[in-house]
Parts: C-alpha cells; structure tokens; sequence
C-alpha cells in the first residue's frame, strides 16, 4: 500500500536532481547538496518534480515522510535562492565587523569574539548593529545564526545582547525601591 499524502516537488529550470536510491543529491546556480533519507521512504522522479512516498500509513511512516519532503523542498530552495537568517544587536558600544570573510564582534566581553563561517556560508554586516548570514543549507545557516546568538543572547531587563531581526524580547521591570 502506497501513499503519496503531500503534494510533490516541483523543480526549477536550472536545478539537476540525482537520486540513488536514498540518497539524493541537487545541484543548482547556488552550489551543491546532497543528503541521505530513510531507506523507508520512495523517492522517485516524475514529470519535472520528486514525488515522496511511505509504505503505512503509521506514525512513524507519516512523520518521515513530511521530514523527507521538507528537507529536499529544502535543498531544492537553498541551491535557487538560498537561505538568509538577520541577527540584531542592542547595547551600547556592542557592534560587528567583518575581517575578510570572518565576523569580528564586540559585544562586552574582555575580548573581541572571532566567528569563521562554514563552508557555503557567509556573513554580511550592512551596519554595525545589524548580521545577515546567508548561505545554501538552512540547517547550516539556522545553526550558525544560533552560535552568533549564543554569544551574547538578549536580557530581559534592558534588552541588550543579540537576537533575531523577528524576535521579541519580553522585557522585566528592574526592582523597585
């Protein structure tokens, strides 16, 4: 009994998907991704799109085959357009630079802190309080995002440290007198 479930995968013009039985590999103007999916799961190649299917309608079976969906949907959009994650940061004398390829952060610790980004990675600093790290595997990019937030993540009495361009930062009354 099979079951398609989701709807398939359209590809763009420009996109080479190869699949090797779980393992699929999508080639794109950006670069290159490739990853391995449970053996469970069909993977097969109709009419310009990847059709995902599961063998039961099980739990188990259902939940991997929305995850096998989401991660190639994922793959195919990062080699086309790629994956963007913006980081703010609040705090007087808090900024970024960037030093060749590397960000350079000075965010009120003893020392400047020195980020390398991964491979397919790269940051962006368009002002001094503002980081976009750009790159193909969302993955990659979401982590790297959180490691640079790590750094420093926000308070909640007066807002500084780093956060996300679309996080709210629920603030505390300081104590009172």
């Amino acid at each position: 009994m099979s079951r398609i479930g989701k709807e398939p995968i359209s590809i763009p013009d420009g996109v080479d998907v190869t699949i090797d039985g779980s393992d699929v590999t999508v080639k794109g103007p950006k670069g290159t991704l490739s990853s391995s999916f449970s053996p469970d799961m069909e993977i097969t190649r109709e009419d310009g799109t990847i059709v995902v299917k599961r063998p039961t309608d099980k739990g188990e079976h259902r939940s991997l085959h929305g995850l096998t969906r989401s991660l190639i949907a994922n793959m195919v959009e990062g080699v086309t357009q790629g994956f963007k994650r913006e980081l703010e940061i609040n705090g007087v004398g808090y900024r970024a630079n960037l030093k060749g390829k590397s960000l350079d952060l000075a965010v009120g610790l003893s020392h400047p802190v020195i980020i390398e980004p991964e491979p397919d990675t790269e940051f962006e600093v368009p002002k001094q309080t503002q980081i976009i790290v750009r790159g193909i595997d969302k993955q990659v990019v979401g982590q790297l995002a959180a490691r640079i937030r790590s750094i420093r993540p926000p308070e909640p009495y007066k807002g500084k440290g780093i956060k996300y361009a679309e996080e709210h930062i629920r603030r505390k009354v300081g104590k009172r007198a």
